[in-house]
């Protein structure tokens, strides 16, 4: 009987280990994965960044001069929360999240007293594996909803040692825009962003 304990024991013993190794959320494709864990080695930091074009909005203008910080501040198996300050204000974060399919980008924006701005939560799903360094979102059904110019949005997030690219692009216009932060040098984390 006691062999017959023991025996059982180490089986959970081994099939627990086993479990330990397999990565909690939905497997990716290889390239995704790594992109995955190159965003995670960075959780808890933040960098500071600029913009590096700005193109076809009037909006993008509210950013000149201001200081742009991105702080991947939550990291969880199936979600990463990445809020980006622009001066005072902590109204954006990028959520990307590990889905049955591939990585998924929102765009979650909040006011100052945490409710939700009448646009938020737009963004898209991957469609292809992309690379290590470069994950691809076109706009989703949501985001066409908000507003019909979106239906063409494109955003890009890349990442590789030395810097952090998010990238928008309208496809068939002449939106662009592109902000860039030096991963070389963390910075002191700011303030929790608003809604969190």
């Amino acid at each position: 009987m006691k062999s017959l304990v023991r025996s059982l024991a180490g089986g959970l013993a081994v099939a627990l280990a086993g479990c330990a190794t397999i990565p909690a959320g939905p497997r990716l494709a290889p390239a995704q994965e790594a992109f995955w864990a190159a965003l995670r080695a960075h959780c808890g930091r933040a960098y500071e960044g600029r913009v590096a074009l700005s193109a076809g909005s009037a909006g993008d203008t509210a950013m000149a001069g201001k200081r742009l910080v991105m702080h991947v501040r939550e990291c969880r198996s199936d979600e990463i929360r990445i809020p980006f300050h622009v001066g005072e204000d902590r109204s954006r974060t990028w959520v990307l999240t590990r889905t049955a399919t591939g990585l998924r980008l929102k765009h979650d924006h909040r006011h100052e007293d945490g409710k939700p701005d009448e646009i938020t939560q737009y963004g898209g799903d991957t469609r292809d594996s992309g690379s290590s360094r470069s994950q691809s979102f076109p706009a989703d059904a949501h985001t066409m909803s908000l507003n019909p110019v979106y239906r063409t949005n494109v955003w890009t997030v890349e990442i590789d040692p030395a810097r952090f690219v998010y990238e928008l692009i309208r496809v068939g216009t002449d939106r662009r825009f592109r902000v860039e932060f030096d991963l070389t040098r963390a910075v002191p984390a700011p303030p929790a962003p608003w809604g969190s």
